[in-house]
């Protein structure tokens, strides 16, 4: 036999687990790069820096470089992982193949949580920038905007919408840098009394872990979204191994720019108790760095990268999810649609649309509440991610590879449990409630499918005699 190409081993590899290959290969190492630096947007800290300075008594840097090192271990884990199982479904397959079935549907319940609720958590951070920036237009206007433009590109293909996201992610950074070039010179020149100074990365002074990792509670909800790209895996070509490093370098390249972009942004506004308002924090310190127009340039930059970059790759995330879970009979089997032109799962794109405007009409004043299930609904699914690779590598096959397989899980598991204790109650709560549901809906399913295979063999039975 001849050799197989890399894309050839791909589409085997998809074959080997019982799937058919439906959608199209098209995206590169550089697609799911630019995927993963989009998902967790390089400048998502404009938007909750105020909270995250209070909250870490001014020491932003360090809540997000803790933050990085965290999730690193859970990239680490999703590489091993999307290798192993190179397919759509993120946690779910994992969970699924690494410990058992039920696991596995639990596991894609809870990061429906996630998922489902992260659209519509960007969609209205987006258009709460821009109702400051033009208060006269509505909000339905441009939550109705966004959303047509994001659904209708990712039905029309995946790599139309990597193509739409690279360049909005190259403008994005181009802001970022002239921000930090005009915060920099702001420094240099002392503005507001600026000065250099490593507190923003430790104080000895205000230190205190518990106040820290409180911090790194809310900044971490920057980073989420890198976990998205392995669900990418049947749309990727080349090595298995482009979806995890996809993920670890995506993860750290914009640690690095969250780390350096915040430090810039504390010393320049060294006092986080005096914000006139913690939502606009940073637009404040902008402000101050380069004037009125860079005020401007930053908060219309972060509607566009959240309400059209990030929700559109977070809508192809959840919508492969879904294709996923009722490809194999966990949901409703029209969700499993293929569109055949354009090899996208159209049908799915179009309910998490629909979801994503009544969930915003909904939770519209309720932003704190929406960002607690996101939370809760991430940082389960890392843990239960952690727990496959252990039950996988080391229980199942037997793995001699302790560090990648066993101490990197657990310190993983250690940081990201310890995230996930910090969480408020409320989230703990809400949680309970949809796992609970989706225990329900498990059970639901299994007599629904034990009772159709019994009539089948009935079936058979009658026809014999």
């Amino acid at each position: 036999m001849g050799s197989m190409s890399k894309t050839e081993q791909n589409v085997n590899s998809v074959e080997e687990f019982g799937y058919k290959q439906e959608l199209k290969r098209s995206l590169t190492f550089g697609d799911l790069f630019v995927y993963g630096l989009s998902l967790m947007v390089p400048i998502a800290p404009f938007g909750i820096y105020g909270y995250v300075a209070e909250a870490s008594n001014g020491m932003v840097a360090l809540a997000y470089l803790i933050g990085m090192v965290g999730m690193i271990f859970t990239a680490l884990s999703y590489a091993r992982m999307s290798e192993a199982f190179p397919i759509a479904g993120s946690v779910y397959s994992y969970a699924q193949r690494g410990i058992n079935e039920h696991v596995g549907f639990m596991a894609g319940w809870i990061l429906l949580l996630d998922y489902i609720f992260v659209p519509t958590l960007i969609y209205l951070v987006a258009v709460a920038g821009l109702k400051g920036i033009l208060p006269g237009v509505p909000s339905i206007v441009w939550l109705i905007l966004f959303i047509g433009i994001n659904t209708l590109l990712n039905i029309v293909g995946v790599k139309v919408t990597a193509t739409a996201i690279k360049i909005i992610t190259y403008l994005i950074l181009a802001v970022l840098a002239l921000y930090l070039i005009v915060g920099i010179i702001a420094i240099v020149n002392g503005v507001n009394g600026a000065e250099f100074s490593f507190k923003p990365l430790f104080d000895t002074d205000h230190f205190s872990l518990g106040v820290v990792m409180g911090a790194v509670s809310i900044a971490v909800l920057s980073f989420l979204g890198f976990d998205a790209v392995s669900t990418l895996a049947e749309e990727a070509e080349g090595e298995r191994k482009a979806v995890g490093k996809a993920i670890i370098f995506s993860l750290i390249a914009v640690g690095l720019l969250f780390i350096v972009q915040t430090w810039v942004s504390a010393l320049i506004h060294p006092d986080y108790s005096n914000f006139s308002n913690l939502d606009t924090a940073f637009y404040e310190i902008a402000e101050i760095a380069g004037g009125p127009w860079l005020k401007w340039i930053t908060g219309i930059s972060m509607a566009i990268a959240f309400g059209i970059a990030d929700a559109l790759v977070f809508q192809a995330a959840i919508s492969r999810l879904l294709f996923s879970m009722a490809r194999d009979k966990k949901l409703p089997a029209f969700l499993a649609k293929v569109h055949p032109k354009y090899k996208t799962p159209y049908t799915s794109t179009i309910l998490v649309a629909i979801l994503s405007f009544v969930v915003a009409t909904l939770f519209s004043s309720r932003l704190g509440t929406l960002t607690t299930l996101v939370n809760f609904g991430a940082l389960t699914g890392f843990i239960l991610l952690h727990i496959s690779v252990i039950n996988f590598f080391i229980r199942k096959r037997k793995s001699n590879d302790y560090l990648n397989h066993l101490i990197f899980p657990i310190a993983g598991l250690l940081i990201i449990g310890y995230v996930w204790y910090s969480l408020e109650s409320i989230a703990k709560v809400f949680g309970v409630i949809w796992i609970i549901i989706g225990l329900a809906y498990m059970i639901c399913i299994n007599v629904k499918n034990k009772k159709s295979i019994s009539n089948q063999i009935s079936d058979s039975h009658d026809s014999k005699l």
